[in-house]
């Protein structure tokens, strides 16, 4: 609605899915670094944490992007709240392993399909990625120790895949908890938010991939989405692009900081109205 208005040849502020559109900021590139080493290294687990909203399913996204072919299948998990069971099952079915025998779908019959299945994968010089989302949850549902059945699973003497639990910043003590896990994580690493600095080149740079020549927010509204966002991306885009979409129906040559004051003074009211 408001693209010709900011002269923008795309929405500046919708989820990134693609390398081209991530911002290379020190903590997201690192983390991916990290994760790609411990799948292209065949390690057995790694743990990519951080609070909400700071970018942790879309790095996600983005590691299944940028791996070679040979690690297939990936398999993401953004509903963990099942028992161990259950998980299992899932699994097995989303992984490819051959179809059950009765009894169906016990603990026994879903482990020996997976062990099956994932020893042939990698005797084809494959390596299966397991990424599961808010995976803090787990804990809950006792399922974190099940998860570690999987990587007693080797061929020759590597695992047959990579555990990637993602989640917020709980999920390291609740891995602490459970040391048998724990110790067969080979990376941690831990997103934050943006610093003020990082803020407004991220602002910048998610308006110049969108086509945009010209400055719509001003230094001190950036220096605002900073501080009404508290520097977390997913907050940074929604204030942004509503910030954009008010702008364009004010006709206003530029956005300042008492005009994402306003935007973010309305979405609190209108949050606390439901």
């Amino acid at each position: 609605m408001y693209l010709d208005y900011w002269e923008l040849t795309s929405p500046p502020f919708e989820s990134v899915t693609n390398r081209a559109g991530l911002y290379p900021c020190e903590s997201h590139e690192g983390a991916l670094f990290k994760l790609r080493y411990a799948v292209e290294n065949q390690r057995g687990a790694a743990v990519l944490a951080g609070p909400t909203g700071v970018g942790k399913t879309m790095l996600v996204h983005l590691l299944r992007e940028s791996l070679a072919e040979r690690f297939t299948p990936f398999v993401h998990l953004v509903f963990p709240q099942m028992s161990g069971r259950d998980l299992l099952v899932y699994l097995a079915e989303e992984l490819g392993a051959p179809p059950a025998n009765p009894p169906r779908h016990t603990v026994e019959e879903s482990v020996r399909r997976l062990e099956f299945y994932l020893k042939q994968n990698a005797a084809l010089g494959r390596h299966a990625v397991v990424a599961i989302d808010e995976a803090q949850l787990l804990e809950d549902c006792d399922s974190l120790e099940t998860l570690r059945l999987l990587l007693n699973f080797e061929s020759p003497g590597r695992p047959t895949l990579t555990l990637l639990l993602a989640g917020q910043t709980g999920l390291i003590p609740a891995l602490g908890r459970l040391p048998s896990l724990d110790e067969r994580v080979s990376v941690k690493t831990v997103l934050r938010a943006f610093t003020a600095e990082e803020t407004a080149a991220y602002v910048r740079h998610r308006l110049t991939a969108a086509g945009c020549k010209r400055e719509p927010f001003t230094r001190d509204a950036l220096e605002a989405l900073h501080y009404l966002s508290h520097g977390v991306p997913r907050q940074i885009n929604r204030l942004a692009d509503l910030a954009l979409l008010v702008g364009f129906a004010d006709r206003l040559p530029q956005l300042a900081a008492q005009d994402v004051e306003a935007v973010s003074e309305e979405l609190v009211a209108l949050a606390g109205e439901t």
